[in-house]
């Protein structure tokens, strides 16, 4: 994760610790990171981090995410997806921004917009054949 250094964002405001596990909506401003479990969704502008006990099954809606755990569910990123060696991401995302170092297992769709442009993930179920 070396570029968590060059983070313009605060100090971390927020820890789920290893045997914790939260049920329901996060909302956290700058950084949260999380060692334990969480079910539901988190929101931010900032950064989340998962950590190598970490598990996430949520929809993700944050600036900055960085994966040595394992995340599933949906990411969408406006800035970046970071996923490390250890990290397993099964997931639909969107970032402008994606990176995936070695020994990292990345499944799911990716779209990536350009910085500031949105698009919608269409399930490949929904798609037709002419």
């Amino acid at each position: 994760m070396k570029s968590r250094t060059d983070s313009s964002k605060g100090d971390l405001n927020g820890f789920l610790d290893a045997g914790s596990h939260i049920k329901g909506e996060l909302f956290f401003e700058d950084t949260f990171r999380i060692d334990g479990r969480l079910t539901g969704s988190a929101t931010s502008r900032g950064d989340l981090v998962v950590g190598e006990s970490g598990a996430v099954e949520a929809e993700v809606r944050v600036g900055r995410i960085f994966v040595s755990g394992k995340v599933s569910g949906s990411i969408h990123a406006s800035e970046r997806i970071e996923i490390t060696s250890g990290g397993r991401v099964t997931a639909d995302i969107e970032t402008p921004s994606l990176i995936v170092e070695d020994g990292a297992v990345f499944e799911g769709r990716c779209s990536m917009p350009k910085r500031g442009e949105q698009r919608r993930v269409t399930p490949i179920a929904s798609v037709k054949e002419n």
